[in-house]
């Protein structure tokens, strides 16, 4: 997967563990919060590989274009 599609990956896989922690919240079922919570932890873990990807890719195409 691309850093770009890790990012967006991350960022609903964030959103998702947000609504489970707030409906855990609301109805007083911690195992759902707790859930809530790792999923926007796992959102924010593949928006950063993400950034890494897009790093390393424009890090390789730097190096690239200075050996041409």
């Amino acid at each position: 997967m691309s850093g770009l599609g890790d990012k967006i990956k991350g960022k609903a896989q964030e959103a998702v563990g947000a609504a489970k922690e707030g409906a855990g919240k609301a109805t007083g079922d911690t195992d759902t919060q707790a859930s809530g919570t790792a999923d926007q932890v796992k959102g924010k873990v593949d928006q950063a590989k993400g950034g890494v990807k897009e790093t390393a890719s424009d890090i390789k195409q730097t190096v690239k274009d200075k050996a041409d």
